[in-house]
Order: structure tokens, then sequence, then C-alpha cells
């Protein structure tokens, strides 16, 4: 009986869903990684042309000052995000996903008008 409850709890253990992983960043400032260090200190002042123009760097966000490399698929949301919005700075992000040492493998991602 036993050795039953033990087998039971392992299966459990393996059966929680990926999504159980996944962590938020909401209001995250995002950032292409060519200004990550310029702009880093102040990113607000970083404008959405200059997001869209260093596209192919990367971006990522800024997690307790660090910046943090976001996905192929980050990448991509991110760029469609950027050129929907009528920001002109400030420009921030939720993000969904799930952490993988400096990468985060992004689920979802949105800029709150």
């Amino acid at each position: 009986m036993k050795k039953l409850m033990l087998v039971a709890m392992v299966v459990a253990g393996f059966s929680i869903p990926a999504s159980a992983l996944a962590a938020t960043w909401d209001n995250a400032v995002l950032i292409d990684h060519n200004c990550a260090e310029k702009f880093g200190s102040n990113p607000d002042a970083h404008p959405t042309s200059c997001l869209l123009k260093c596209a192919s760097s990367g971006y990522g966000i800024l997690i307790d000052g660090k910046w943090v490399k976001l996905d192929q698929a980050g990448n991509e949301k991110a760029l469609a995000a950027l050129k929907a919005t009528g920001k002109k700075d400030h420009i921030r992000v939720n993000v969904k996903g799930e952490r993988k040492g400096d990468v985060i493998a992004v689920s979802t991602l949105a800029i709150p008008e």
C-alpha cells in the first residue's frame, strides 16, 4: 500500500502542466540589445523609433536592473507590438513565459496602451 501511494505521488508530480512553470512580468521595460547599456539607467528616454531600428540586435526586458533576452518568438511578438503601438517612448510590456537562465521563452507579450 505504501509503495502504491509513493508511485501515485511521483506520477502526480510529473503531471504538473508546463504552464505552471510560467512566470509573468508586468510593466517591464522593453529594450533592444544594442541600447541596453545606453538607456538602461533611463529607459523611458529610449524612443520607439530606435527600438524598431535596432530590432535585429534582439529584444529583452529589464528585471531588477538586468537585461534578460527574449527568445525568437518573443522578439517576433515584441516587433509586432512595437509596429502596432502609437507610443513614441516609455515602452513597457507585459510578458508571460518561462525564464531559462538569461533567456525568456515567451508565450505572450503585449504593450499595454
